[in-house]
Order: C-alpha cells, then sequence, then structure tokens
C-alpha cells in the first residue's frame, strides 16, 4: 500500500496547455512531442487509465511512473510498475516518483503528478565510530 506525500496535481497546467493548443497559440506538434524512449515505457511499464487522449481522441491514454532519488543509485531515472514502487517504497527511504500521461498514437504527453515515497527514515550508519567523528 502506497502512502505518497508531499503531493503536486499538475492539472491546471495540463488545462491551460490545452486550451493554448486549441486556441493556436501552442502548436499541437510542441505538445506531442513524446520521444522513443518515453512511448517505449509507456508500452511496457505503462498503466491504461480510463482517459481518451485529449489531442488525438483515439486511444486511452497510458501513464508512466519515473521514479527519481540518490538512494536509488542506478534505478533512479527509470520507469517502474506500481508494484516495483512498492518495493523501492519498502527498502528506500525517500524518492520522488513523476507520473507522466502519455499517447501512444500521437505522441501526446504531460506531467500528471509528482509525489515522494519511502520509508521516511534515514539508513543505519554501518561501520564503528571513531573519536575524531
Amino acid at each position: 500500500m502506497l502512502s505518497p506525500r508531499q503531493v503536486v496535481d499538475y492539472a491546471l497546467q495540463r488545462r491551460a496547455l490545452l486550451v493554448a493548443v486549441h486556441s493556436g497559440r501552442v502548436d499541437q506538434a510542441e505538445a506531442c512531442d513524446a520521444g522513443a524512449y518515453l512511448q517505449r515505457a509507456a508500452r511496457f511499464h505503462g498503466t491504461t487509465v480510463d482517459q481518451t487522449c485529449p489531442m488525438c481522441r483515439k486511444e486511452q491514454l497510458a501513464q508512466v511512473s519515473w521514479v527519481f532519488g540518490e538512494s536509488l543509485r542506478q534505478v533512479s531515472g527509470s520507469a517502474r510498475s506500481t508494484d516495483d514502487l512498492e518495493q523501492l517504497a519498502a527498502h528506500h527511504p525517500e524518492f520522488t516518483v513523476h507520473v507522466v500521461e502519455v499517447c501512444r498514437t500521437c505522441g501526446w504527453n504531460h506531467l500528471v503528478r509528482s509525489f515522494v515515497l519511502g520509508t521516511g527514515r534515514r539508513p543505519r550508519r554501518t561501520g564503528r565510530r571513531t573519536a575524531g567523528e
């Protein structure tokens, strides 16, 4: 069971971008610029949500969770499934998750929310301390 902290919702920014695209102030190509890496992450690590793409209206969106954190080491900066998030949250003190929605058809992508997961505990120091520490 995930217990997210410091949740930030980007719905207002998303809505503003959609208004700008539909009014012609922002080109659709700028909003639909998901790269190959993001598209692959959506295909293999994404979760399909019950929401149709706001741009092409052809396909349901996928949400991809990206993890970032110093304690994650080589895992930081990668896409992870919900099961992976639960495992990471149980074993790491703190890391940030960025959830991005992606359309696999037109390339629409936008940051949906971000939050912090983890045990909240700092890892114990191993080894003995000397008098100078």
